[in-house]
């Protein structure tokens, strides 16, 4: 049975095992080798995972099955006072996606969202990702915007920004 957890910061190191293991799959066909390990090198460093918690007010849910870890998402309430939540990261291990984990993970932060005061959730999402966009869409989420960020080191992430309202 999958249950979702928030995560400790000791337990960042698992969240920081399935970026490794998700993203060269995840990514090998939109983005270089060189971009996917300058991300994750920036993103998934043991000391910005803990940055994220610390100075972004980041949360991340752990999704484990006994004492396995599967997946993980990261949100942030009130994002930049948007008065929304934002989703920073969601990632199921390859191997396991297919079987509801990112449905439970994106519930979770649905009743958080919902117990907090806000009415929706909003993530960024790469526009080559299909997969991930049309499980967003599936779910209910709607495109609201296309946005490039510059990320540093001569890269961008070019991205669709989608909305799930309640």
């Amino acid at each position: 049975m999958i249950e979702i957890h928030p995560a400790s910061e000791n337990q960042l190191v698992e969240v920081q095992k399935i970026a490794y293991a998700t993203w060269p799959e995840t990514f090998s066909n939109i983005l270089t080798p060189v971009q996917i390990d300058y991300m994750l090198d920036q993103m998934y460093d043991l000391d910005a995972l803990k940055s994220q918690i610390k100075l972004k007010k980041h949360t991340f849910l752990l999704a484990k099955e006994g004492e396995e870890t599967l997946g993980f998402c990261s949100f942030e309430l009130n994002c930049e006072g948007s008065n929304s939540v934002k989703i920073h990261k969601i990632y199921i291990l390859p191997n396991t996606q297919g079987k509801g984990i990112g449905k439970k993970l994106l519930y979770e932060v649905q009743k958080i969202a919902v117990q907090n005061g806000f009415k929706s959730i909003y993530l960024n999402v790469n526009r080559f990702n299909k997969q991930a966009i049309e499980f967003y869409l599936y779910v209910g989420f709607k495109e609201i915007k296309k946005e490039v960020i510059d990320i540093g080191n001569g890269f961008v992430m070019d991205d669709l920004v989608l909305e799930l309202t309640f």
